[in-house]
């Protein structure tokens, strides 16, 4: 596709201020592209890119730097989809373990995002009013150890080591978790939580003695429903040596990656296709999220998503996403016989 004059103007002052974080100018253009236009062109072209709210100046006599509107553009007219082969290389490798479980085949995914981008990748799982619990598990460790399994219909797998009161034993415990699994089997994970305390008193006349088994396996539960996503590379963001102008840029980043309500918010808006958030809300200019969402046959969709800087190469982000996430649906199919 040929570009016109201002759309190729775009483009290098994009793709130049994601590589160095400087504004950039005619005489800029000039010398690292070899643009086949006098300055005084370049000038007029760099005027009317701000005029139209593409660039913006950081002072009056700085050269531009892309708006939120000029990441835009760039990202739905002018990138490029050229996925590095150091990638495709990678999750083949990782493909070809047999024995990798789900999960770990989508978090060796996902440091591979983190790795190839500089930025942090995230797993948001369904949520905990979508799924379900399918059962409880007790597993004796020792006399006085044992191990609660919580599984979901999703197949995620939660667990919780705790001491099991002096005077308990294994039959009794067994009791009470079977007990559990009659009242609780099909509730949704947000919901466990509340119908838990609900039965407080039953157990207390059960075995009112042994309420450390109650507290233990509720505690499991509320970390259970709140652990629907996963963080990986986050040190990768601190590759981009950020100068003082945009270490604070970077700092609303860590904020938002330390704020997990926030996150989950920011991503449930997710879809098949990969979308770029440029700026994730007024208050937060400065951070961008990539994000779409990952079918595997027989749970519900997750979602996957890259955030870093504002300032951040999104033709590499979002076309190594794009690659990846597909290759992890196709992989998924074939494990499952789906066409």
């Amino acid at each position: 596709m040929k570009l016109s004059r201002h759309e190729q103007i775009l483009k290098y002052v994009v793709e130049h201020f994601i590589q160095t974080a400087e504004p950039v100018g005619s005489q800029t253009l000039i010398d690292e592209y070899q643009l086949p236009f006098s300055s005084a062109t370049i000038r007029a072209e760099l005027n009317a890119l701000e005029h139209a709210g593409y660039l913006e100046k950081t002072h009056a006599s700085s050269g531009r730097i892309p708006s939120s509107k000029g990441y835009r553009y760039y990202v739905d007219n002018l990138r490029g989809h050229d996925v590095n082969d150091y990638v495709k290389n990678e999750l083949q490798a990782v493909f070809a373990d047999k024995t990798a479980s789900i999960e770990e085949v989508v978090t060796a995914a996902c440091d591979i995002l983190a790795h190839m981008t500089n930025l942090a990748s995230i797993v948001l799982g369904p949520s905990a009013e979508e799924e379900r619990l399918i059962s409880i598990q007790i597993v004796p460790l020792s006399a006085t150890v044992a191990t609660a399994i919580f599984i979901t219909d999703q197949g995620y797998v939660e667990n919780k080591t705790f001491i099991m009161p002096s005077g308990a034993n294994v039959e009794e415990v067994q009791r009470v978790v079977q007990l559990m699994n009659e009242r609780l089997a099909g509730t949704p994970i947000s919901q466990v939580d509340e119908k838990m305390e609900s039965m407080r008193p039953l157990f207390n006349d059960y075995i009112y003695e042994h309420t450390v088994i109650f507290q233990a396996l509720t505690e499991a539960f509320i970390r259970f429903a709140e652990d629907r996503l996963a963080l990986y590379g986050r040190s990768s963001l601190y590759a981009h040596r950020p100068t003082n102008r945009h270490a604070e840029k970077l700092s609303r980043v860590l904020d938002i990656l330390d704020d997990r309500a926030l996150l989950e918010q920011l991503l449930t808006e997710s879809d098949e296709s990969v979308r770029a958030f440029i700026g994730t809300g007024e208050e937060d200019e400065d951070a961008s999220i990539v994000t779409t969402k990952l079918e595997i046959p027989g749970r519900i969709p997750g979602t996957i998503a890259i955030i870093g800087p504002t300032r951040m190469d999104y033709s590499n982000v979002m076309s190594t996403l794009e690659y990846v996430v597909d290759e992890l649906e196709k992989h998924f199919r074939r494990l499952a016989n789906i066409k």
